[in-house]
């Protein structure tokens, strides 16, 4: 099967995804800084998880440059990715409500159970992805361009790690578990070159 449809289709659903996290965002209350003050954990908590699905959306793309052909199973493994992908904006919606401490100044503190979900769909989502580079090489085979291309994949792997040390921490301190959820972001916001490299050559 061409691989074409599964592009399209992947790329309208996560337009969708970030277009609902957006509007999920409320609009102040009033017309002072205090009011965006306000807004600041819902804003942080959109800006990552804006992060995270540009993040997918680009790797995406450039896994399936050297993907030649598909079939079911890879149709399967995309959609597998695609559903925890649009659990982000309720995730994300949850994780920015926070807890007001004092609802006369505004401050937020982070709360444990929403921290650990949305790790929760992070991790998720990262091992779809790895399911999905699994079932993509199986269908290639050893000696295929993708397979020259992704190698070991640690970066794939230690991402698991660390989204699973991020919820472990997070029933202890909540912004522990945020800090890890950042970090992995930030490993994977350098664009992985290999598939590029393995193209060009």
């Amino acid at each position: 099967m061409h691989k074409g449809r599964l592009e399209a289709f992947s790329d309208g659903v996560i337009a969708i995804i970030i277009t609902i996290m957006v509007l999920e965002l409320k609009l102040p209350d009033g017309s002072d800084l205090h009011a965006l003050h306000e807004l600041l954990p819902e804003f942080l908590a959109y800006a990552l998880s804006f992060l995270y699905v540009g993040i997918y959306w680009n790797n995406h793309h450039h896994l399936f440059q050297a993907v030649q052909h598909i079939r079911g199973a890879v149709l399967w493994a995309n959609l597998h990715l695609l559903f925890w992908l649009s659990l982000f904006p309720l995730a994300t919606r949850w994780l920015g409500l926070g807890e007001r401490k004092d609802p006369g100044i505004g401050e937020y503190h982070l709360s444990t159970v929403p921290v650990v979900v949305y790790g929760g769909v992070l991790l998720m989502a990262g091992i779809a992805y790895y399911i999905l580079v699994r079932v993509l090489l199986a269908h290639h085979g050893p000696g295929s361009t993708l397979a020259k291309a992704l190698d070991s994949d640690f970066k794939g792997k230690i991402s698991l790690v660390i989204y699973a040390a991020g919820i472990a921490l997070a029933f202890y301190r909540p912004w522990l578990g945020n800090a890890l959820y950042l970090v992995v972001a930030f490993i994977w916001l350098c664009p992985d070159r290999r598939i590029e490299k393995t193209l060009g050559q």
